[in-house]
């Protein structure tokens, strides 16, 4: 089988990057065959955009295509290598110019702090009235419970919840784990590996939906009721969708923290996509929120196209017949952008970022990134897309049980 065996950028050399274009079979150089290439922002490409594009040569040398950084942005690089015979093969990097850089495509809004306590003060009025129910697990010493809280919304948050059976009163970090795009159940799994490390350990769905139900029931909400769940109530700050799944965040922190086990310091939030997303929100709605760890964040830069870059996911911003955002979504959408709530964040973050993320473009994670107010650090990845692999995901979890174990010994 021929493929590229790597596709590779230098990051941020001055301002120009090599993309490195290497086509093997084994440990041999192939020099059959055709290769082309063309970069791109990931809003317009090619030459047509003023950037390269064109074929290489085959043979013992690499071949490299320069590309220069115009401002603080993003290039993605992607190579086709047709064989004399077969199917062509495509490999995509990336490269960073300036990324620290990346701003706020457009300012907070003014009352963006006055509306989110206001919803918080209706959600206060709203009783919890936690329901658990028991369920079985495999772990020993772990006890796990189907957990139903009411919420404001339109929807209860809908988890799984364990911690280990003999745990002391106050003794307990917290950790919540929140879900990327799609609609499924609450994962067990997660809420039994966070109380196997001794967190209080909490798992809800995205959109309140029951646990534990066979996936033809999930599949039918996801055709049906939420079959567009990302756009739904765009038009008002009062009425779209996300303004409900981030205050079942803050619903779940208040069951935990209600929690007799809860050691009253540590409240760490864990995700990747649309969960990370939901990470950064939590680290900037509640300032009991300690450690985020957001993962390729989806729901930022609602607003990039006015900054002359890419929307992040979902693309909450049509633009209209004229090419500009229409104004009335994405004044809306401003609410609940993810990058404002990082802005807010006085958390300690760890973020993982693709940088061929066609999903959550690098530029969008960065502006968030860039915005966060705590200690924070970057996993940067030239050769990911929309991904979380495990050695992110174990970095993520070292990372999360070194904060726990700090934050205990330091007696904050």
């Amino acid at each position: 089988k021929v493929v590229p065996d790597r596709v590779s950028a230098i990051y941020e050399v001055g301002e120009e990057a090599a993309f490195v274009i290497t086509v093997s079979r084994g440990d041999q150089r192939v020099t059959d065959g055709s290769v082309s290439f063309v970069v791109d922002d990931f809003l317009s490409s090619g030459k047509a955009a003023g950037l390269p594009q064109g074929d290489v040569e085959l043979g013992d040398a690499q071949a490299k295509v320069v590309a220069k950084g115009r401002r603080p942005e993003f290039l993605r690089c992607q190579v086709t290598y047709t064989p004399a015979e077969g199917k062509a093969v495509r490999a995509s990097a990336g490269v960073g110019f300036s990324p620290e850089k990346i701003g706020l495509s457009l300012p907070v809004p003014d009352d963006f702090d006055e509306f989110w306590a206001d919803q918080k003060r209706q959600l206060s009025k709203v009783a919890p009235e936690p329901k658990l129910t028991p369920v079985e697990n495999t772990v020993d010493g772990v006890e796990s419970f189907d957990v139903q809280v009411q919420c404001l919304g339109g929807a209860p948050v809908s988890g799984y919840f364990s911690k280990p059976a003999s745990a002391k009163p106050k003794s307990l970090p917290i950790v919540l784990w929140v879900h990327g795009a799609g609609v499924r159940s609450s994962s067990l799994g997660n809420s039994l590996k966070g109380a196997q490390h001794g967190f209080l350990s909490m798992d809800i769905n995205a959109h309140g939906s029951p646990n534990g139900k066979p996936g033809t029931f999930y599949s039918e909400l996801s055709r049906g009721a939420l079959s567009n769940y990302r756009h739904a109530g765009r038009e008002s700050r009062d009425t779209i969708y996300f303004r409900g799944m981030y205050l079942r965040i803050v619903r779940a922190i208040d069951f935990l923290t209600a929690q007799p086990e809860w050691d009253g310091k540590t409240v760490v939030a864990v995700g990747h996509s649309q969960g990370g997303g939901q990470s950064l929100v939590a680290g900037g709605i509640d300032d009991r929120v300690t450690f985020i760890a957001p993962g390729v964040p989806a729901i930022c830069d609602h607003s990039g196209n006015s900054a002359g870059r890419v929307n992040g996911w979902p693309k909450l911003v049509p633009n209209g017949a004229d090419g500009k955002p229409d104004p009335k979504i994405q004044m809306a959408a401003r609410y609940v952008d993810a990058v404002n709530f990082a802005s807010r964040c006085k958390a300690e973050a760890i973020m993982s970022v693709g940088f061929i993320d066609a999903v959550c473009p690098p530029s969008s994670c960065y502006a968030a990134y860039n915005a966060l107010l705590g200690k924070k650090s970057v996993i940067n990845e030239p050769l990911m897309g929309h991904a979380a692999p495990q050695h992110i995901q174990d970095d993520f979890w070292t990372r999360i049980v070194e904060h726990a174990k700090s934050t205990k010994a330091s007696g904050r």
